[in-house]
């Protein structure tokens, strides 16, 4: 069995966005060499996620504008998380909604996604350094 890591690492400029990492994380199938399989992308912090969904600008606005009625910002005296000194107990509650990680089949040394899927990266607490892994396995 075959086992290959990669890191990568992002720092959003913004406090939220979603970014397709898709191609980044193929590019780590393909340097693995493993063939059949499972790739796992894990959001390493927990005011992130990783997600699959469709790579469309529409749903992307959907889910900022539905995250933020969850989970709203403002006023950030509303949170318990925020009386250590953080600003970001928003950002907690988001990534538990949309995840910590995915996994998906590695088939013929692809990633087999189904229609219209693509790998996310939902930054909730952006402005400074952060990391994914990805952890590819198989044969």
């Amino acid at each position: 069995m075959r086992s290959h890591t990669e890191y990568l690492k992002l720092e959003i400029p913004t406090r939220r966005a979603f970014v397709n990492i898709t191609p980044r994380v193929a590019n780590a199938v393909q340097k693995s060499g493993v063939q059949e399989g499972l790739c796992l992308v894990n959001a390493m912090h927990i005011s992130a996620s990783v997600f699959i969904n469709d790579d469309e600008p529409g749903l992307h606005h959907d889910y900022e504008q539905w995250l933020e009625r969850l989970a709203p910002h403002a006023p950030t005296d509303q949170y318990r998380h925020n009386d250590t000194g953080e600003d970001n107990a928003d950002a907690h509650l988001k990534r538990q909604v949309m995840g910590r990680e995915v996994v998906v089949a590695i088939t013929k040394g692809q990633l087999d996604f189904g229609p219209w899927e693509q790998i996310f990266y939902g930054e909730f607490d952006g402005r400074r350094k952060k990391r994914v892994l990805i952890k590819v396995i198989g044969e």
